[in-house]
């Protein structure tokens, strides 16, 4: 089923506000071309890194706003055994995790001055990624999640750098303290992934089909291949967008409402409020735009390459399951995926065809 996009503006007025986009963006973000990208020390190991962490989750979910952080200490194990302590500012992020969920992800801000000298340093922002309640299989589904964006990272060269944490969770609540274990994913800021493309950040509302045409299908056929629906391109919804290399890019974030993580929680998504064709989350459905055949032939030969690549990241990190039922689940769920895309009919009918398309009406002389 395809679905059409009309577009008001001609084709030449289109590609000019994109131009202009551009020059603003190029204004606005004049400033990052001042420092050049240096490796993070954070993001360099792929070990999980100790953390202990306390604070009222209470009040971080009501308390805190995009304005209002709630302060606290981040205390990390180095690598000789000893712990170091960051000052750290926490606010909740996700409104569907904050009105379903326990525990929420966390938007993270460090001052430059608490940050030197510590594994934090020249990370002025973070996000963390927790798990959503206290229960049985909760860590797996991170390590599910954590595992999406390390296949992401073999797919497409414009990605988020993560970090597993173990994290020694204090909550303070009325009258007592709780302990909780916890699994998470810190998560570099957007910045981050510009300046190591020598890119900015590119904030402004964008049809999709002004993107690279090669990482418009990569990241579409990834979301596809994970049987992610909880996003959008062209309203930056779990997705961030950068300009770098002469492109505008998608990068994705936010895998836990996919079929491949399949977590307790997740529903399937909606385009343009109309509701998808799919019962499930673990069905899959093609969102991207429609492309030259040629591109999405050459992005499927660079998935059928990567095959035994993407496994292998799957299998590097089955330790991290503590049901390894569920590991399982997760490598068998990719196998389907290349059960309809090492065949040309099925890669045909569930994906090429599937893709949405956009036109431009011509000016009309009256």
């Amino acid at each position: 089923m395809k679905t059409t996009i009309l577009a008001t503006d001609s084709t030449k007025q289109l590609w000019l506000s994109l131009l202009l986009s551009i020059l603003c963006s190029f204004i606005i973000n004049a400033q990052d071309d001042k420092t050049a990208y240096q490796q993070k020390k954070l993001f360099s190991s792929k070990e999980v890194l100790p953390i202990k962490l306390t604070y009222s989750n209470k009040h971080l979910k009501s308390k805190t706003t995009d304005s209002i952080y709630l302060k606290t200490d981040l205390s990390y194990q180095q690598e000789n055994g000893t712990w170091k302590t960051v000052a750290v500012d926490l606010r909740a992020r996700g409104n569907f995790r904050k009105a379903n969920c326990y525990y929420t992800p966390v938007k993270m801000k460090i001052k430059k001055v608490n940050a030197l000298g510590t594994l934090f340093e020249g990370n002025k922002k973070l996000k963390l990624v927790l798990p959503c309640f206290s229960c049985k299989g909760m860590n797996d589904f991170v390590a599910k999640e954590y595992l999406a964006y390390k296949l992401y990272e073999k797919i497409a060269p414009y990605h988020f750098k993560t970090r597993l944490v173990s994290i020694d969770f204090t909550e303070i609540k009325k009258n007592k303290v709780v302990s909780h274990t916890l699994l998470g994913i810190l998560i570099e800021d957007i910045k981050e992934v510009a300046a190591r493309h020598k890119g900015h950040v590119f904030k402004r509302h964008m049809q999709p089909i002004t993107q690279d045409p090669v990482t418009s299908v990569q990241n579409s056929l990834f979301q596809f291949m994970i049987a992610n629906t909880d996003y959008s391109t062209t309203y930056q919804h779990n997705h961030k967008q950068l300009f770098a290399d002469k492109k505008i890019l998608p990068v994705p974030y936010d895998f836990d409402m996919s079929g491949f993580v399949d977590t307790d929680y997740a529903v399937v998504s909606k385009v343009q409020n109309k509701k998808l064709p799919i019962e499930d989350v673990t069905e899959r459905y093609y969102k991207g735009f429609l492309r030259d055949k040629g591109i999405f032939q050459r992005v499927r030969s660079e998935f059928l390459i990567n095959k035994e690549a993407l496994f292998a990241i799957l299998d590097t990190h089955k330790h991290l399951f503590k049901n390894k039922r569920e590991f399982f689940k997760s490598r068998d769920f990719i196998s389907s995926f290349y059960h309809i895309i090492e065949n040309d009919r099925r890669f045909e009918n569930n994906i090429f065809e599937k893709a949405r398309t956009v036109r431009t009406k011509k000016a009309t002389s009256k």
